[in-house]
């Protein structure tokens, strides 16, 4: 029935187009015709005033509908029919309605296609779209310098929604339509369409485009002081900028306010380098490495190599890792950014205005702050877990005995890399995901590449199955897993648990709370394209601003 619908309006466009080259109606919609034929529009206008206006409307919406070349000379016939009053009425109405049918037209018929062959180049567009709304579509109708036809349809293939392009559409175009409207109840001093588009007349569209952006600029302004007008500002700033976080994001920002020679201070409640250092990026791929070396060791003979003996002692593989991180410290330790210039304080970091933040009891002004303070593993909440004890991410780096059984929840980048490392390393690894597959973010070609790469090293996968309890009978623990296919219940034996399920930042404790500073429904930050919070003064980078399910 879609496809039907579909092929019928394609069907009643080709019919209208083949019936304006057929009817030759472009010879009609010229300023010669209208000249020779403004008497005879008016005598029958006179008569009919009512059907005259119906009939005009009619054509008018026909024309803007199918964007057929001549509207700028029906615009100009509805000012020397109707005069400027009913003529703008009449031709803004129409004009907008138009407009809409095009717009649809436009969505219904192309625009799956051209999304489904441009996807990245309209991610940028709908981004603009969402932030500026009817801004933009004020601009482009103000502009000359874009075809309202071009516009009818460049907009159908966005998202944004019907009413307001309506009504964005007719006071948008209100302008030209005054012009042309005008323009033509002089129609006998016009001898073509350049008397009316003057170097003044287009000047002016000009400026009209450039005001919705300064009045969008006005009311940000207002919105902002309006905002802040509870906090009262400083005088005088102890600080340009207090960074909250000394994980990846803290610091580089940090680093770079201190290049600048910006008076900065970085507060880290934990340890230097955060995330990344201490728990993420490196003692991980420091694991993957020597899970690495073992993997080539034990397929030596594909390379020629008769013999390769590896001897693995897991404690002193953890030892390594501990080695390399420590290695790496001092380019993030607190003396390295002393010496860089940044006031480095240990402690927990409260803002208690958008101008001030409480370190120990000690309370800074600053003109900005940036919220880097990282994310945390999710822990499920399920029955019997905390009896049975597990391990995060953060905490896996104090195991020093390798697990016989390994059960890993989640099927994200973090559960699989590190499924694979100990399966590698020589653990029986059982790695549980509730979606029907592995890294269900990626595309389906990847998870199924990682998922036959994670099989070949001995990894047993379920996937469709949902962990359900732990239990404890001594020395044994299991965790019980249903199949999403069969609805059956099966125990899993471990010596270890690993959650994996993913990470939300940390948001809790900064007094975002008390600021009014809106988290998204995954709990993180919410901000605008360049990182600005409810307060422009107030910023959040790395994993604060955003969620990830899978991690």
């Amino acid at each position: 029935m879609h496809h039907a619908k579909k092929y019928l309006l394609v069907a009643v466009l080709a019919m209208a187009i083949a019936g304006y080259f057929a009817f030759d109606v472009g010879s009609y919609l010229n300023l010669a015709f209208l000249k020779s034929q403004q008497a005879s529009f008016q005598t029958y206008y006179a008569a009919s005033p009512l059907r005259a206006i119906a009939l005009y409307f009619i054509l008018y919406v026909a024309v803007t509908a199918v964007s057929f070349p001549g509207a700028t000379i029906v615009t100009l016939a509805g000012g020397a029919l109707f005069g400027l009053g009913i003529g703008t009425l009449v031709v803004s109405f129409a004009s907008a309605i138009g407009a809409t049918l095009a717009f649809w037209a436009s969505r219904y018929l192309l625009r799956d296609w051209v999304r489904a062959h441009f996807k990245k180049q309209f991610a940028a567009i709908d981004a603009g779209v969402a932030r500026e709304g009817v801004f933009y579509l004020f601009t482009l109708r103000l502009l000359p310098l874009f075809p309202f036809f071009a516009v009818n349809l460049l907009m159908g293939l966005t998202t944004i929604r019907t009413f307001p392009y309506y009504w964005g559409s007719q006071v948008g175009m209100l302008a030209g339509t005054l012009v042309y409207v005008n323009a033509g109840t002089r129609l006998a001093t016009i001898n073509s369409l350049r008397d009316v588009a003057t170097p003044a007349i287009l000047g002016a569209f000009v400026l009209l485009a450039i005001f919705p952006l300064f009045a969008k600029k006005g009311l940000a302004l207002f919105k902002e002081r309006t905002l802040y007008r509870r906090w009262p500002k400083p005088t005088f700033f102890d600080r340009n900028l207090i960074v909250i976080g000394a994980g990846s994001g803290g610091l580089v920002t940090a680093y770079i306010a201190a290049a600048v020679k910006a008076r900065v201070t970085l507060i880290e409640s934990g340890k230097m380098g955060g995330d990344c250092l201490n728990y993420g990026c490196v003692p991980s791929k420091a694991l993957i490495r020597s899970a690495q070396f073992l993997h080539d060791a034990k397929k030596a003979g594909a390379l020629g190599i008769h013999k390769a003996d590896v001897q693995v002692d897991f404690a002193d593989i953890m030892a390594r890792v501990h080695r390399v991180i420590d290695t790496i410290a001092p380019h993030d330790s607190v003396a390295r950014y002393e010496s860089l210039g940044v006031d480095v304080i240990q402690g927990h970091a409260r803002i208690v205005s958008p101008w001030a933040v409480e370190i120990n009891g000690r309370r800074l002004t600053t003109r900005a702050i940036v919220i880097a303070a990282g994310a945390r593993p999710v822990v499920p909440d399920i029955p019997g877990l905390g009896d049975v004890g597990y391990v995060t991410s953060d905490s896996l780096w104090t195991v020093k005995v390798l697990p016989k059984r390994l059960v890993v929840l989640g099927g994200g980048p973090i559960g699989c890399e590190l499924a694979q490392a100990f399966a590698r390393l020589g653990s029986s690894v059982t790695q549980v995901e509730q979606a029907a597959r592995l890294l269900s973010r990626e595309d389906a070609d990847v998870s199924t590449l990682i998922s036959a790469s994670l099989a070949e090293d001995g990894v047993t996968i379920l996937t469709d199955h949902t962990a359900l309890r732990c239990e404890r009978d001594g020395a044994v623990r299991r965790l019980f897993v249903r199949d999403a296919a069969s609805g059956q219940e099966k125990a899993i034996e471990f010596d270890l648990l690993l959650c994996a399920v993913g990470r939300v930042a940390r948001t809790e404790g900064y007094g975002l709370e008390e600021l009014g500073i809106a988290l998204t429904a995954h709990k993180a930050i919410e901000t605008n394209a360049w990182l600005q919070t409810l307060y422009p003064n107030i910023f959040a980078c790395g994993d604060a601003p955003r969620w990830c399910a899978t991690c």
